[in-house]
């Protein structure tokens, strides 16, 4: 038998430790050169799920397409003398629990203690490339690869213990890190651990697509609410986020911003803040900013510029939905002629946009341990991205530019980009030191991207039993995310129409999906209405998939639907179904309204959620119950407001998000296990039931409809 370990030793560490010994910038043209564009900016484009959409604009740069994944198992995991096992992975931890999930894989398959496996996230020096943490794609791409890497590296640890043990192969298995096995017949058992088969040594194997992997079915440690790995650190402060993080020397930076969107510096006068002792002013064109000892200092030093700006006309946030439908690179058609057998209905809806608020904001750390090599620890979801744009802006190559990434303090999408790594590289190399730049509130809130504002338009027609037999739906400016419906409509045509927005616009946890639903399943619940019929059985009418079904069923009952039955004073009831990523979910809410005042309260949410196969399911229903949550900030009172290019609520005081009195009093989420399927990802889709439902329900309770967010 071939031995499956390497000669080439064990797997190199890489030190990110070596002093730093930055480059000078030596002329101004040479740094123009290498940072020209001020800062850097990723634009996403979401196109139609439809084929009688039109495209979207093409993107700025043609994306070069990424590389497959590598098929050698040490890219994956390796193995040390000591049995203590390591996993790699280009996911980052941004609080859903996926560096469990993920060893909770890999135990399973190896057959390993979890106290044993490590992970390995989010180096770009270290970890297999990959396109980032979104669109809850951790799960349904790591979980195939990480499941083939154990399993292929079980099957060989046990070619390697019966050779060791002497034994055949049929009599050995593979059990807590160790291979054991015993003659038959005779009663004593003999083993071996993994370190001691592999002394350390890389497996060097492909990992094999026929290795047999453990079906959900007989899971013991994946599929069981095991608890969050480090949870001790989190819940005592000790667990450290880039906010947190430092180097020997390091120096904090501050970055001046300009007035108001569109901005260009005209004058600046730094005599003042030159005067501060221990303070560094740093220009370059249109970047300014500032490094000190402390943050306070650097603060000051920024404080202290006298700069003017040339601004440009900006839109008022009043103009805004006329504004998106006068700029859609596409109009609308007409909808159909109304046939006077159905009944129709045509309706706008418009939904805001909103700011991510995490409670971790932007931050970077830089460091240069070469003239031309980067070291930067980032709090971002896109390692390799802001990798690839660092060595495009710094002409560097991508080898000399290490992205690392500690786990980071929430992004719901907002941190795909580079700039804040880019502004600390820039003030690293003058500063020839280590230098950390942490975004205060106010530049979170106000010059990182948003979720698009959107209007969507949705014409309908139904026969009396509720079939229905045509629907539009066209969304303006917010995306294409899970725009068509996920019912069995007769005829159905939906397009995605991008518009120019004037706030800068990106990815948002669940992207249009959101949006999308709120104006599918409210206008569901106004056909409904018009055709008096119960909008469950309206849905009913019109699904066909058993799993939708199930969930909404599931739902249903334990909510204890019942929309013929009395309610009381004020209050009403509404649900939304849903499906994106390939979960369904039925969610169906209870809210009170306020006679006098109007004050809107969700007394009691039911959410089922059907993602296929559950690895944890107390991570999971913990997942689903914080979309919930931040879902009711977006359906009751969050929005950002702007006013000709100034952000009018960029603080925690002005921009509302939802507090511990906004939480139901009763919130139920009923996991659907469906463990012959795949799992699918969760960090996302349960968002989109929320604000439908709640908006249903307080038709139901006033009789009045209301289809702009939020509501409140």
């Amino acid at each position: 038998m071939t031995s499956p370990l390497g000669s080439a030793g064990r797997r190199p560490a890489i030190s990110a430790t070596a002093n730093p010994t930055p480059r000078p910038i030596t002329t101004r043209r040479a740094f123009l050169r290498r940072f020209s564009g001020g800062l850097a900016v990723l634009w996403f484009v979401e196109t139609s799920s439809d084929s009688s959409a039109q495209p979207a604009p093409a993107a700025p740069r043609r994306a070069t397409p990424p590389p497959p994944p590598p098929r050698e198992l040490a890219a994956w995991l390796h193995i040390a003398a000591d049995s203590s096992i390591t996993v790699y992975t280009g996911k980052v931890e941004i609080g859903q629990n996926a560096r469990t999930s993920l060893t909770q894989i890999v135990a399973e398959e190896l057959r390993a203690p979890l106290a044993s496996i490590t992970l390995v996230m989010g180096d770009t020096s270290l970890t297999p490339f990959d396109r980032g943490t979104s669109g809850s794609r951790t799960t349904p791409d790591m979980v195939p690869i990480l499941h083939r890497a154990a399993a292929t590296a079980r099957e060989s640890l046990l070619d390697l213990g019966a050779k060791k043990l002497k034994l055949d192969r049929k009599h050995v298995e593979a059990w807590q890190g160790t291979i054991r096995g015993g003659t038959p017949g005779i009663l004593s058992i003999s083993f071996v651990t993994y370190g001691e088969l592999t002394r350390g040594e890389k497996l060097v194997l492909d990992i094999a697509d026929t290795t047999p992997i453990k079906p959900a079915t007989v899971w013991t440690v994946a599929g069981t609410s095991v608890p969050k790995i480090g949870a001790r650190a989190f819940v005592t402060g000790r667990h450290i986020y880039t906010t947190d993080f430092t180097r020997p020397g390091l120096l904090h930076g501050r970055v001046l911003r300009p007035t108001s969107f569109g901005a260009t510096l005209a004058t600046l006068d730094t005599s003042a803040a030159d005067a501060l002792p221990g303070a560094t002013i740093v220009r370059d064109s249109e970047f300014v900013g500032a490094f000190a000892a402390t943050e306070h200092l650097a603060a000051q030093a920024v404080a202290a510029l006298r700069a003017t700006w040339k601004t440009t006309p900006q839109l008022a946030e009043r103009d805004l939905y006329t504004h998106l439908r006068a700029t859609a690179r596409t109009r609308p058609p007409a909808p159909p002629t109304p046939d006077p057998a159905h009944t129709h209905l045509a309706h706008t809806y418009t939904v805001p946009y909103l700011a991510h608020a995490p409670l971790e904001p932007h931050a970077a750390v830089a460091e240069w341990t070469a003239p031309d090599r980067l070291n930067t620890w980032v709090s971002t979801q896109h390692p390799f991205a802001v990798r690839n744009e660092l060595a495009r802006i710094l002409a560097l190559p991508p080898a000399n530019v290490r992205v690392l990434v500690p786990d980071v303090g929430s992004g719901f999408g907002g941190k795909h980009t580079a700039e804040t790594a880019l502004e600390a590289a820039r003030l690293a190399r003058v500063a020839q030191k280590p230098v950390k730049v942490v975004c205060t509130r106010e530049e979170e809130f106000t010059w990182f991207y948003s979720r698009p504002a959107g209007v969507i338009d949705i014409s309908s027609a139904a026969r009396a039993d509720g079939t229905v037999v045509n629907w539009t739906h066209d969304n303006i400016n917010s995306g294409a995310s899970a725009i068509r419906a996920p019912y069995e409509f007769a005829a159905q045509r939906t397009a995605f129409h991008a518009a120019t927005s004037p706030l800068r616009q990106g990815p948002y946890r669940g992207l249009a999906a959101t949006a999308n639903a709120f104006a599918r399943e409210t206008h569901l619940d106004e056909l409904a209405r018009a055709l008096r019929l119960d909008p469950l059985a309206l849905r009913r009418q019109n699904l066909r998939e058993p799993r939708a079904l199930a969930a909404l069923d599931t739902a249903a009952r334990a909510f204890g639907w019942n929309f013929a039955a009395p309610r009381r004073p004020d209050t009403g009831i509404g649900l939304c179904f849903h499906s994106d990523k390939g979960a369904y979910m039925g969610t169906f809410a209870e809210v009170h309204v306020a006679p006098v005042t109007g004050r809107i309260t969700v007394t009691r949410v039911v959410q089922s959620f059907n993602p296929g196969a559950v690895i944890n399911p107390a991570h999971l229903r913990s997942q689903v119950e914080g979309c919930i949550i931040q879902g009711l900030g977006a359906a009751l009172f969050e929005s950002v407001h702007f006013d000709h290019g100034r952000i009018q609520n960029p603080t925690f005081s002005t921009y509302r998000v939802p507090r511990f009195s906004d939480t139901p009093r009763s919130l139920e989420v009923i996991l659907i296990n469906h463990k012959e399927l795949p799992p699918s990802g969760a960090g996302e889709s349960p968002l989109g039931g929320i604000a439908p439902a709640i908006g249903n329900a307080i038709f139901d309770a006033t009789a009045r409809r209301l289809r702009s967010l939020p509501f409140a």
